[in-house]
Formats: structure tokens, C-alpha cells, sequence
């Protein structure tokens, strides 16, 4: 991948020297052309095309920034109640993920939505123990949020 995308730079300076025009409007149409040129060349190259692993992480972006709106709003809920009435608590979840990258990516997406914190990985690293505001409510949401994330990480690093 790292092969591809010096390519695909070297021909948008290369388009940029062709063109005699030094600005970005002229460095970014040689860019796009050089994604076809390598789109168009990608059997030739031992690794897949690397436009769908950017496509992949723009994708896990916008996930986590609707889970963190969508968590966010519950705690907003949950904290302008006339009473708080929450029931912290801890639970372990499971996950399908390999790899201390893909864990340590899943911890951190986890902990920064609102409302659930990770507390520890199991040694195997297949069992993360999260602490959560509000267990019945937030339990489900932190549940729902991993197995998208969880989707959405091995699409980026599979």
C-alpha cells in the first residue's frame, strides 16, 4: 500500500511538471489521475488497491462520530433527570478481533463514546471488561457499537 500511494504522488508532481502549473487545483487533478492509472494497474501490485482502505477508514470515522453523538445524547438524558437514577456497573464483552492493533483501535473507540469506560483486556485479549453509567441502557448501546466497530475495523485492517 505504502507502494501505491508514492506512486500516486510521484504522478500528480509529475502532472504538475507536465502542466507547467504549480497549484493545488493542477497537483490535485493529477492525483486523480494518477488513482486510474493505478486503479487500472492494480493486478500488477501484491497488495490491494489502497483507495478502499481509505474508503474503509473514512467509513470507521463517520461511525464514531455517529456513535459519539448518539451516546452522547443518552448521557445528556440520563444526567438532566430530575432524580439520577443509574446503575453503574461493570460487564465483560467479547470480541472477534485479532491482534493487539485491532484490540488496543476497539478499546479506545469504546472509551471515547460516552457512557463506558474499558477497564481491562483479558491476557488471551479476546475479553475486554467495560465499566458503564447506567448498565441496562448503556450496556446494549456499548454492545451495538462494538459489533459495528468491530465490522468496520477488519474492513480497515483485513
Amino acid at each position: 500500500m505504502p507502494v501505491q500511494v508514492l506512486i500516486n504522488l510521484a504522478i500528480a508532481f509529475l502532472w504538475m511538471n507536465l502542466q507547467d502549473e504549480f497549484s493545488i487545483l493542477t497537483f490535485t487533478s493529477g492525483f486523480l489521475v494518477g488513482i486510474a492509472i493505478i486503479y487500472s494497474l492494480r493486478r500488477f501490485f501484491p497488495t490491494p488497491f489502497y483507495m478502499k482502505t481509505v474508503i474503509a477508514v473514512v467509513k470507521l470515522f463517520i461511525l464514531f462520530i455517529k456513535e459519539l453523538i448518539s451516546s452522547s445524547v443518552l448521557v445528556i438524558k440520563q444526567v438532566l433527570q430530575p432524580k439520577l437514577s443509574i446503575t453503574p456497573g461493570v460487564f465483560s464483552l467479547e470480541t472477534e478481533l485479532k491482534g493487539d492493533w485491532e484490540i488496543t483501535l476497539l478499546s479506545l473507540l469504546l472509551t471515547l463514546t460516552p457512557g463506558s469506560v474499558v477497564l481491562e483486556v483479558s491476557p488471551e485479549g479476546n475479553v475486554l471488561y467495560i465499566h458503564a453509567m447506567d448498565i441496562p441502557e448503556s450496556r446494549d448501546v456499548v454492545i451495538k457499537a462494538k459489533e459495528m466497530f468491530e465490522k468496520a475495523i477488519m474492513e480497515v485492517t483485513r
